[in-house]
């Protein structure tokens, strides 16, 4: 049996490596770019429409394209109006509007650059970006037409987020649940918290030796939690260590140090107000002949203990998602593949291997606000997926048919008189 294939739902004309959905407009934001190399590979944020076309099919048009000069996105965070994007050592925020074609005015300039700490302003970007436009929904062309709302983009301020002497990168950036706070952690193995929208920071501390691969802040910003590549995963309660993890005391069979942690997730418990549970994701430290499975755990989020670790197999993760529901986990490989999990039992529901040519980049799930709803449809979940390949995809889970009850009862009527007459044929004398 051959391979399933999946639609590409967009191709942009550069790598991706970030994909988010805009809670309150429906909005898809896809980020990334050929870096700094004079390729002619461009570096830009786009700002798409996406839309339900049937029960499971999907189109995506191209708003706006905003151009990033020679610094790519490898990482974003989205939050009311607002993008954090992820530049070499540099998160750079700007804000975002949708608006009618009447509404849209050319932005002002904001005059020289300005200083101030470690934030510095800007002048607005133009939008060269837009000609990138022509390799949206798989090369049907985005002329904006008339009635096709706009997306006015604002560079916001700068942010120094990494200070690695030797290349600076920011890994991972988030916004507190509230989105009083930016979060930030890069190769220096430094967190990074400023205060939002005043960008005055709060937090500064050493969490990890060497890079930091992800971090997550609970709601309520009670708890933060950070991965690195030094095998650690830490809780913190400001800029003091809570606790530290250890997934591999239910796991004996697994040999200390063979492997790390990629990332971590807090997500909701269906039907349960105020829990929560915690998501890692363990892959293998080094490559061996043998490969070794990759794991999933689930820990309580009071006591910090592992509840549930399961073996996922041999193709390595790359990113890991949780829909706002807390239902689904998303997960990307490194060979492409796509995969949902139910965060309940951590079994898998859904599987395309090598859905993308290459190593899957990031993950978004529809929300759960009324837009995400609206485009969601009938699904149950709807995962979107990015990759180096240039290509975003939409993966759809249909939702399951209820029985209806009265539908049971019926049948289950139906058996009892059915065997009532058995019995009857059978033994004439018996009823």
């Amino acid at each position: 049996m051959g391979k399933r294939k999946i639609p590409d739902l967009y191709r942009s004309p550069f790598p991706l490596y970030a994909v988010k959905v805009d809670p309150s407009t429906g909005l898809l934001i896809t980020a990334g770019g050929g870096g700094a190399s004079k390729t002619g590979i461009k570096n830009a944020v786009h700002f798409l429409d996406l839309q339900l076309d049937g029960e499971q099919q999907y189109s995506a048009t191209l708003l706006h394209a905003h151009d990033t000069d020679t610094r790519a996105t490898m990482n974003m965070a989205v939050g009311d109006g607002v993008v954090a994007a992820g530049q070499d050592g540099t998160c750079s925020l700007m804000t975002f509007k949708l608006c009618s074609p009447k509404e849209r005015k050319a932005p002002q300039s904001e005059g020289k650059d300005s200083q101030k700490g470690s934030v510095r302003q800007r002048d607005v970007k133009g939008r060269a970006a837009e000609e990138a436009g022509t390799a949206a929904s798989g090369g049907r062309g985005s002329d904006t037409k008339a009635d096709t709302p706009n997306i006015v983009v604002t560079h916001l301020a700068d942010v120094e987020s990494d200070l690695n002497p030797q290349e600076p990168l920011q890994k991972v950036v988030r916004f507190s649940p509230d989105q009083s706070l930016l979060l930030t952690g890069g190769t220096d193995g430094h967190v990074r918290v400023w205060e939002f929208p005043s960008l005055k920071k709060k937090l500064d501390f050493k969490a990890h030796e060497g890079e930091i691969e992800d971090l997550d802040l609970s709601p309520g910003n009670k708890h933060l939690v950070t991965v690195g590549r030094d095998f650690a995963c830490s809780v913190w309660s400001g800029n003091q260590m809570a606790a530290a993890l250890n997934w591999e005391e239910t796991m004996p069979q697994v040999a200390a140090k063979s492997h790390r942690y990629l990332a971590c997730r807090f997500g909701r418990v269906e039907d349960q107000k105020d829990a929560l549970r915690l998501y890692t994701v363990q892959v293998p430290h080094k490559r061996s002949r043998k490969p070794a499975a990759c794991y999933l755990t689930k820990w309580d989020s009071k006591s910090f203990l592992p509840m549930l670790t399961s073996a996922c197999g041999v193709e390595v993760f790359s990113c890991l998602t949780v829909s706002d529901s807390g239902t689904f986990l998303g997960l990307g490989t490194i060979t492409g593949s796509v995969a949902i999990y139910i965060a309940f039992s951590l079994q898998r529901l859904y599987y395309v291997q090598e859905s993308h040519g290459i190593v899957v980049t990031d993950l978004a799930f529809l929300p759960d606000s009324l837009k995400g709803r609206s485009i969601k449809g009938t699904n149950e979940a709807v995962l979107l997926s990015v990759a180096v390949d240039s290509r975003c995809q939409v993966h759809a889970v249909a939702r399951r048919r209820d029985f209806p009850v009265w539908l049971l009862l019926f049948l289950c009527g139906l058996l009892v008189v059915a065997a009532v007459l058995l019995l009857q044929n059978l033994f004439p004398g018996l009823l």
